[in-house]
């Protein structure tokens, strides 16, 4: 494999931290969203400039300090991680300009406190993507948890501040009381933190103490939500909607699944995971989470509580992919990463957009509503269909994919887990849809005049929902950045 030294990386990760110094200097709000909007411009020619080379199976590094032997803050562009990088700086884009919308309609307080954590919470994001051992990918998870702590809490009223104190108590306890001993003892048994496609941890430590120090990286990373390190995601719904799509579809939920598969294929390795028989019982712990998450979904009647508790679920999909160990399972729980955060984010956009034209959250109150905004809910419908894993949307793709991994490890019961999870989410998502749209006239609580919410707000969701389309018939180059990185894993053809 090539390997070609680049500053690229890390200049994808600076960018929309230099931003912050525009934006904090912007004096009239057009400029500070132009510097936003630059930024995120910006960090996706750059991600973008790298993908033809990764694509034909390059990897691109960059090593800004050395720390200790073996360890050095390092940037690595591979597949997988391309992959994510490509679908956080791409959405950024996107709910950056619906944070503008959003932001302006409801005259939100500290909106220029808010575009700066924003941007900051999006170098936190390439860099854990980019991170070429876990230091480098330690450290900017934890300065995604401190950026987007400021966000979750953008209200600063008593429960924006409890559910705070939740989510620093979840995130931040969690990684410095689990992940940074698993992380000294796997250097002190490694001697490096390097990741590498066959596992760092061959033979360094008895089978007892291997699974125990897994269990402290899947545990540690909660922002992975899998249960019970789940419950600071709910609670964080107290944020603004454009934050929320950020958190469940783009960046910190999303950066805790990936760091958990990056602890299975890159420190363990998939062949020595096989080989520990840690497998089957993270496929039980994943399974869990998605029925269970499943479940209290359909019990929501507030829509953003609903959105949180599906994500839950959807995040063990990832998690359930690659703990079969099988090529297909793998390939779609890292295409999940996309497909899912396409869908999601026009979830959410959905109910922000409700929110501002209506001033509604709860599902019980919305019947009738796609009669008077039809845009907004026919993206609705899209984005559930992309969610439930159904055509023509880019979801039934993955769950294709997980499906036959299910298949080529023999694993039956997990196949009945993702078939019995398929039918849950339509029912928590398809009667939101049915109710707005073929309710009688009687049953309907809209009767005053209702309007599609503004255009910065309409636009995103419009295409996001598109793309969630398109990814069905147009999945690359996600799809090959996927079999390109288990091709890597395995050493497949």
């Amino acid at each position: 494999m090539e390997i070609i030294t680049s500053i690229k990386p890390f200049l994808a990760v600076l960018v929309s931290s230099l931003a912050v110094l525009g934006i904090i200097a912007s004096k009239r709000p057009n400029i500070r969203e132009t510097w936003t909007l630059g930024a995120a411009v910006l960090k996706l020619f750059i991600v973008a400039s790298m993908l033809p080379a990764v694509l034909r199976g390059t990897e691109i590094e960059y090593t800004l300090v050395r720390v200790l032997p073996g360890v050095a803050i390092r940037f690595r562009v591979d597949a997988f991680g391309m992959l994510f990088a490509l679908v956080a700086s791409s959405l950024w884009i996107i709910t950056s300009v619906y944070s503008i919308g959003y932001m302006r309609s409801l005259k939100e307080r500290s909106q220029t406190r808010y575009f700066c954590f924003f941007a900051l919470s999006l170098s936190a994001t390439i860099g854990v993507a980019f991170s070429a051992n876990l230091l480098t990918l330690y450290l900017f998870y934890e300065m995604l948890s401190f950026a987007t702590y400021p966000l979750v809490t953008h209200h600063q009223d008593a429960q924006a501040r409890s559910s705070g104190r939740k989510y620093l108590l979840y995130i931040v306890g969690s990684s410095i009381g689990l992940v940074l001993p698993a992380m000294v003892i796997t250097y002190h048994l490694a001697g490096t933190l390097a990741f590498s496609s066959d596992g760092i941890m061959t033979q360094a430590a008895s089978p007892t103490l291997l699974t125990i120090l897994f269990f402290l990286f899947l545990f540690g990373f909660a922002k992975a939500a899998v249960m019970p390190m789940h419950s600071w995601l709910p609670a964080a719904m107290v944020a603004p909607t454009p934050v929320s799509a950020l958190l469940h579809a783009v960046a910190v939920v999303k950066v805790g699944v990936f760091s958990v598969v990056r602890v299975i294929t890159g420190v363990f390795g998939i062949h020595h995971f096989g080989e520990l028989h840690l497998g089957p019982i993270v496929c039980f712990i994943a399974s869990v989470t998605i029925i269970i998450a499943s479940l209290i979904a359909l019990s929501q009647d507030g829509l953003k509580r609903r959105l949180a508790f599906s994500t839950i679920g959807q995040l063990s999909y990832i998690i359930l992919g690659v703990a079969l160990l099988a090529p297909s399972g793998i390939t779609g729980g890292m295409l999940h990463i996309a497909m899912h955060a396409f869908g999601k984010i026009t979830l959410f956009f959905c109910a922000g957009a409700i929110f501002v034209a209506t001033g509604r959250k709860n599902i019980s109150e919305m019947a009738g509503i796609g009669k008077k905004m039809p845009i907004t809910m026919a993206a609705f419908f899209i984005g559930s269909l992309s969610v439930i894993g159904l055509p023509p949307c880019g979801g039934f793709i993955s769950k294709w994919y997980l499906v036959l991994g299910t298949l080529e490890a023999n694993q039956i019961p997990m196949l009945i887990v993702l078939l019995t999870s398929s039918l849950l989410n339509a029912a928590y998502f398809l009667p939101i849809a049915y109710k707005a749209f073929f309710c009688s006239p009687e049953q309907s609580l809209f009767e005053n005049k209702v309007e599609e919410a503004p255009l910065w707000c309409l636009v995103p969701l419009s295409f996001t929902a598109i793309a969630s389309i398109a990814l069905f018939f147009f999945p690359q180059p996600f799809l090959s950045l996927a079999r390109i990185a288990v091709q890597n894993l395995t050493g497949g053809p």
